[in-house]
């Protein structure tokens, strides 16, 4: 996968391409966490880059892509913008685009600003269209979790995400990780990064301490949209079943045997599962 920079909005990201694929467009991936690059995604998803060209890159101030100045004001608004920034310094007329977690957040807002731009928008275990479902993780977190994992959990206080303090977001999300797999034998394989970013702590902190309701913005977006989540995983498939309501050209395709990773845990029904969707002419 070669690495290039690319100047957007002022900012110089990281990005990173895998080859072209003839008769498709690429499709650009967004990863969540809000505190990571682009590795929560890459390799896992390299099963999709036989079919079209794959894009990931990494949110500004986060991974080797530079921060904004003054990253204590950042905001998810930021990142959505981005999206159609990068299309656009990259060269790209249009592509299809998916977005993981709090990535699919990023998605779907950086969509509504961009729909000429995007073909086909992919949800992937996405956070809500409201900020609704946060306030009930940490508990059900804690009855997931085995008693060790619970016990280091149970130390940290989710009030305390309102902080803009890298350091305890990202111990929080290293605490919590193992409740968003539905298999505990493979949560113990994976394990997300440390990390020092500024900016994504802001963004985090920011939607933690005031919520969110982009449901306007959600039913504003008019492109074709597949919504896959893990039957068993920590945000609800509740969540995704409102999303769908909302999202007027979207269709709901819910995951067995899978939770927060359906591409770690139920692979093959996955990636078949993007595959149909992305054929479509």
């Amino acid at each position: 996968m070669a690495t290039h920079r690319v100047k957007a909005r002022g900012l110089d990201f990281a990005v990173y391409m895998t080859p072209e694929v003839p008769g498709r467009l690429p499709l650009v991936c967004i990863n969540g966490g809000l505190l990571y690059g682009h590795t929560l995604l890459w390799p896992a998803f390299s099963p999709l880059a036989a079919h079209r060209q794959l894009i990931f890159y990494d949110q500004r101030g986060r991974g080797e892509s530079q921060p904004p100045p003054g990253p204590g004001a950042a905001k998810i608004e930021h990142d959505a913008g981005d999206l159609g920034a990068l299309r656009q310094a990259i060269g790209f007329r249009q592509w299809d685009v998916l977005g993981h977690s709090w990535g699919g957040g990023i998605a779907l807002l950086g969509t509504e600003r961009d729909q000429a731009g995007v073909r086909r928008l992919v949800l992937v275990n996405s956070v809500g269209p409201t900020s609704a479902w946060l306030p009930r993780m940490h508990e059900a977190a804690l009855q997931r979790l085995s008693p060790s994992d619970r016990a280091v959990l149970h130390r940290l206080d989710p009030l305390g995400l309102a902080s803009i303090s890298p350091g305890v977001h990202s111990a929080y999300s290293r605490a919590i990780y193992p409740a968003y797999f539905c298999d505990p034998d493979l949560a113990q394989l994976f394990v997300p990064p440390r990390s020092e970013s500024a900016t994504g702590a802001a963004v985090a902190a920011r939607l933690r301490r005031d919520g969110y309701d982009w449901r306007a913005l959600v039913r504003a977006v008019h492109v074709p949209t597949l919504v896959i989540h893990g039957e068993k995983d920590l945000i609800p498939p509740e969540v995704a079943r409102i999303l769908v309501s909302l999202i007027p050209q979207s269709s709901l395709d819910l995951i067995p045997g899978a939770g927060h990773m359906p591409f770690w845990e139920s692979p093959e029904l996955f990636f078949a599962s993007v595959e149909r969707f992305l054929s479509h002419p």
